[in-house]
């Protein structure tokens, strides 16, 4: 079906939709997290198929799990009508469907992405034209199709929610440009691509999640969160943590906990550097390197490693800038950086964040309130976790108050619109009708003075 035809049927759909009331949009939102939530075994074995990336187990916990955060969060929120009615600033807020939305996925995340950005949409009451990655457009339409089939016997206008597969780049802008609203989820070049077609757009930074480790805390704890984080789904989650950044007089206990963990520290240089050249083509990420198993990393590499290896693990001299370990990873590997005192690592973080990764979201292993903070006001992201799995967390999650999302913004530090996990809210127009209130007018001795 060519895009005129799609955005024609999408535009009569929205505009039924756009007359469902609060309770019959969120049925309809419910169901769509539910197919994932019920099939989740069958979707991730069809995403390990498909993409060549990441794991099966990750993905079934990552389909279950957002699935579950999703519709929690978005259970009873009021998304249609009237918001709110304040007398006190006489104002009255009236939600409104923003129309269409062209949702941009990627190969790493084929279900979880449409499923979230589908929900959001319908909460609002907007159609939805899903563009899969090329080498993922199978399953993401098999999951497109199952809802549908989940909402027989709904009152569902047709067409609400459908899946185009550009057939080149042309074919993805005119697109993006026909919509009303653009959610761009994959890489940089695709982001600024939406956010060049001249209508509104939601998109992604490269992830860099840099992790300190304090002097409080306790290493055992701290490791299994990390390495939960870094071999999740082979480390193609963009919240995964990076580096490891520790004060140098415990090295020796965090190197004896990682080891118990089966991680492998490189220390010979010729190892290091043959490992690079796997992991990276041009200083750039090698696409076939993406979401694949340290083993399978260490065998391509020609290094002898225990089949039970979980990460692979790169001491950086501080002194070497121009590692490319410095940057993102989409693999099990980490960088490990030596610090002295707590502003040195946090320099570290941020010269590593400027390098790739700005934006996005950082990590801290703290019970020090002040560090905690200090960290948070030098680091150049949108999110700081704390004493959390950064990969799994970062999204929103039970155990902390961000929004549930699976497109998380990087603000004008990645070149992105917001600085906040993308959410319903950024689906719908609002209406302000403001009336006349008894407002206390200064006099100007009382302005200035």
């Amino acid at each position: 079906m060519d895009i005129e035809k799609m955005i024609a049927n999408a535009r009569t759909a929205q505009a039924q939709l756009e007359t469902y009331s609060q309770e019959e949009l969120d049925l309809l939102v419910k169901r769509i997290a539910k197919v994932v939530f019920d099939n989740a075994e069958v979707f991730a074995k069809m995403a390990v198929e498909e993409s060549g990336m990441g794991t099966y187990e990750s993905k079934v916990l990552k389909k279950k799990g957002k699935s579950r955060i999703l519709w929690h969060s978005l259970k009873g929120k009021k998304s249609v009508g009237v918001l709110s009615d304040d007398p006190e600033t006489g104002i009255i807020e009236i939600a409104k469907p923003v129309g269409i939305i062209g949702a941009i996925q990627p190969c790493t995340n084929p279900i979880v992405t449409p499923m979230a950005n589908a929900m959001n949409a319908v909460k609002c009451g907007n159609a939805i034209i899903i563009a899969p990655h090329p080498r993922t457009v199978n399953c993401t339409q098999v999951y497109v199709d199952m809802i549908y089939k989940a909402w027989e016997g709904l009152k569902y206008p047709e067409n609400i929610i459908q899946c185009f597969v550009p057939r080149n780049v042309e074919e993805t802008q005119t697109l993006m440009k026909a919509v009303d609203v653009i959610v761009a989820t994959g890489g940089p070049g695709m982001v600024k691509a939406a956010y060049s077609s001249g209508k509104p757009s939601f998109g992604v930074g490269p992830g860099n999640v840099q992790c300190i480790l304090d002097r409080d805390i306790s290493i055992p704890e701290a490791v299994e969160k990390i390495i939960t984080g870094r071999t999740f789904d082979n480390g193609i989650i963009c919240s995964g943590e990076q580096t490891i950044i520790y004060p140098g007089e415990l090295k020796d206990s965090l190197y004896e906990e990682l080891g118990k963990a089966n991680c492998i520290i490189l220390t010979e240089q010729a190892d290091i550097t043959k490992l690079e050249r796997v992991l990276f083509a041009d200083g750039h990420i090698h696409k076939d390197a993406v979401g694949k198993s340290p083993v399978y990393l260490a065998e391509k590499a020609g290094i002898s490693v225990d089949p039970a290896t979980k990460i692979l693990m790169i001491p950086v001299d501080k002194e070497n800038t121009s590692s490319l370990f410095r940057k993102e990873k989409m693999f099990p590997v980490i960088a490990l950086f030596e610090y002295d005192d707590f502003q040195e690592a946090v320099d570290t973080a941020v010269y590593n964040l400027n390098i790739e990764g700005k934006g996005h979201s950082v990590s801290i292993h703290s019970h020090n309130p002040e560090n905690i903070t200090l960290f948070g006001k030098q680091a150049p992201v949108s999110r700081v976790v704390v004493n959390a799995v950064a990969a799994t967390t970062a999204g929103g999650a039970f155990t902390n108050g961000l929004n549930p999302t699976s497109t998380l913004g990087c603000g004008s530090w990645g070149n992105n619109s917001i600085s906040e996990n993308f959410y319903y809210k950024h689906c719908m127009n609002v209406t302000r009708i403001a009336r006349p209130i008894d407002g206390n007018i200064p006099s100007d001795d009382e302005l200035w003075s």
